[in-house]
């Protein structure tokens, strides 16, 4: 079980599949960096729908920064669209943990 600056979590992410909900914004992508850091075997479905909120540049640099780690998948598109959910848990599986970084 990865140790996280003196927390210990309760969940072993070690070979499992992670769903994470705005993965190209800030707090996704750096959740995403951390958990490739500390539990190498991860294996992180991300979704963006990659909305002009703010640059879009700034994700597209951080989505290419993450697409360079093998057990990434990237995922354009809502959590709002039912049926792209119902394909990413159907493909994918990811039913060990869900990080939801949308805001």
């Amino acid at each position: 079980m990865s140790k996280i600056d003196g927390f210990v979590p309760n969940v072993d992410l070690q070979n499992k599949t992670v769903f994470l909900t705005g993965v190209a914004g800030f707090i996704g992508s750096n959740l995403a960096k951390r958990l490739f850091a500390d539990v190498p075997s991860v294996k992180i479905v991300g979704i963006d729908n990659m909305n002009d909120y703010y640059d879009v540049r700034l994700k597209e640099t951080r989505l290419e920064e993450l697409s360079t780690q093998p057990n990434f998948t990237f995922i354009k598109g809502s959590i709002a669209d039912k049926s792209i959910i119902e394909k990413i848990f159907a493909d994918y599986k990811p039913g060990d943990c869900l990080y939801n970084c949308v805001l």
